[in-house]
């Protein structure tokens, strides 16, 4: 079978980095069309200038790197310094990029490509707030009918919230995009907390990567060796989650996962509650199902894939 075309929408992030890596790392299975930035673990400045430290680590300068919206649709940008650094990619020293930005907008280079791509063979897989894709829907509403899947990481819910006690951070940043996309009917299947906090860095999956002796293992080993201290106090964790490279693996392996289909909306109006994505995992409502919702995860599975795929760097 010829290679999945895919739209990686980003904002790195090192678990972003991980997963843009995993994919340029399997072109056999993996078209990566481009990279789309947006404004989330960082400003948008910062993601499009990582997104683009990631392709030169991987020696990918041919993926063009477009950046998008630089805050939600209606709302004050939330960021995530505090997880990931005042950089996005703290832990590593890693070279300025001098590839160029691709000058058009990442809004418009996922419209323009899901019109000009045969209808059913273009992948959306966002690893951050949904702010372009929806802005995307919004603007273009007949490129709905032409994406073939929409394999995003946001939301949680038997894990509850890790920005609010009830959101996930991606779908916190911006609800109303993330609104716009769970009722846009373009089948979805979401990578969710419940499933990237079994996904967890220890300390010997690390050591694996530390091994690999390569820029890229050594890079994501300091990239994980940073982030994962956060997490790590917060819940007393053996390690960091790799929550984004749980969307490359399962284009790759979706045997390593399983969930269920069911019903996802999304608060977009409570202040006690708002980014929670409601989901009707015992089926108790009559709401439609509209999302594949990843409840678990073969972790051995996904390292050894991980890292056998970053070998390849």
């Amino acid at each position: 079978m010829p290679p999945r075309k895919i739209i990686i929408d980003t904002d790195p992030g090192q678990d972003d980095a991980v997963a843009i890596l995993l994919a340029l790392s399997s072109p056999d299975e993996i078209e990566v069309l481009g990279l789309t930035t947006v404004a989330g673990n960082v400003p948008l400045d910062l993601t499009t200038r990582n997104a683009r430290i990631v392709c030169e680590l991987a020696g990918r300068t041919d993926v063009a790197v477009y950046a998008g919206c630089d805050r939600p649709l209606g709302r004050d940008l939330v960021t995530a310094e505090h997880v990931h650094g005042k950089t996005g990619l703290d832990g590593p020293k890693l070279l300025e990029p001098t590839m160029e930005i691709a000058p058009e907008h990442a809004v418009e280079f996922i419209i323009e490509t899901l019109r000009e791509q045969p209808a059913g063979t273009v992948s959306l897989c966002p690893l951050g707030p949904l702010t372009n894709i929806a802005t995307a829907l919004q603007k273009a509403p007949d490129i709905a009918a032409k994406v073939q899947e929409i394999v995003l990481m946001g939301g949680a819910y038997f894990e509850v919230g890790n920005i609010t006690p009830t959101a996930e951070f991606n779908i916190y940043v911006d609800p109303e995009a993330a609104d716009v996309v769970f009722k846009s009917g373009i089948k979805i299947t979401v990578m969710p907390l419940d499933v990237t906090h079994k996904a967890l860095v220890t300390k010997e999956r690390n050591d694996a990567f530390r091994a690999l002796g390569t820029p890229v293992g050594v890079a994501v080993a300091e990239m994980t060796d940073f982030f994962e201290r956060f997490d790590k106090e917060k819940y007393g964790s053996t390690g960091a989650p790799l929550h984004d490279p749980c969307v490359t693996a399962y284009l790759l392996k979706p045997e390593l996962f399983s969930g269920r289909h069911i019903n996802v909306e999304i608060e977009t109006t409570s202040e006690l509650t708002l980014g929670m994505t409601v989901a009707d995992w015992w089926g108790v409502t009559e709401r439609k199902p509209n999302a594949t919702f990843i409840g678990d995860i073969d972790a051995e599975g996904f390292f050894a894939l991980l890292t056998e795929r970053l070998a390849r760097l």
